[in-house]
């Protein structure tokens, strides 16, 4: 199987790590992975804050980017990113219709739609497989962030791989379903609302005793570390894929 990694700006600039793990962990399990140079950004950030017309061209140059045919799936470690694709991409190209510029952008979209998908939904629906053969040695808990919880129906995915990882022992979070507080512009726009959602999220990981707040979209962890960071907690903020791709013989931090 050969799929194309779609990074996501966030991870791309911030988190290359991230990137990394995924590309090791697939390797792993015996998947072709490939990294097209031409992607950019998928055009959330523009959608979200209203700029939506904008937003298209993006859109359209991730499906010329990303529909070739000699992929198998899309594969990205971002939970807000994958939804972009999956829920609203087709409101984009509904939206151009009924503004009465055809089917044109439905069209251009629809390759890149149902072969996109969140890496845990890949590794469990797609591969089939729920222990990667990981290892870390660590108490974690486990933050559903929105999208992948309400836009993807992520479900149990998460936490079947991670209960499935050796030396790791998974602690549920209190208010786990609550939002932390990030939102994209809504951290900027609402920022005390977004910092007093983002203390609760750390103090909830803290009660658990975890050494580490693990989640599937890395701009939420982002939040979710500046949080920590300024109430001094040892609660640390690691990416699932970073988790999975972690063996005995090459484990990462």
């Amino acid at each position: 199987m050969r799929v194309a990694l779609f990074l996501t700006c966030v991870n791309d600039t911030l988190y290359p790590d991230t990137g990394r793990a995924v590309v090791k962990l697939l390797t792993r399990l015996g998947v072709e992975v490939d990294f097209p140079m031409a992607q950019t950004c998928c055009g959330q950030a523009h959608y979200n804050t209203g700029y939506r017309h904008q937003a298209e061209p993006l859109a359209r140059h991730f499906s010329d980017v990303f529909g070739s045919d000699a992929y198998d799936a899309i594969v990205t470690p971002s939970g807000s990113c994958g939804a972009m694709v999956r829920e609203l991409y087709p409101r984009m190209g509904e939206r151009a219709r009924a503004e009465g510029r055809g089917d044109g952008l439905a069209r251009t979209l629809a390759p890149v739609v149902p072969k996109t998908y969140e890496l845990t939904e890949f590794l469990v629906d797609v591969l089939g497989v729920t222990d990667v053969g990981a290892y870390y040695p660590h108490k974690v808990t486990y933050h559903p962030t929105c999208h992948g919880l309400r836009s993807l129906g992520l479900g149990e995915r998460p936490t079947r791989l991670l209960r499935a990882v050796k030396g790791l022992e998974l602690v549920e979070l209190p208010g786990a379903e609550e939002c932390c507080g990030f939102g994209g512009t809504f951290a900027v726009k609402n920022s005390d609302v977004s910092a007093a959602m983002g203390t609760d999220k750390v103090r909830h990981a803290e009660s658990t005793g975890a050494d580490v707040l693990c989640a599937a979209d890395n701009s939420c962890l982002m939040h979710i570390s500046g949080t920590a960071a300024r109430l001094r907690t040892a609660v640390r903020p690691v990416h699932i894929a970073e988790i999975l791709a972690s063996t005995e013989e090459e484990p990462l931090s």
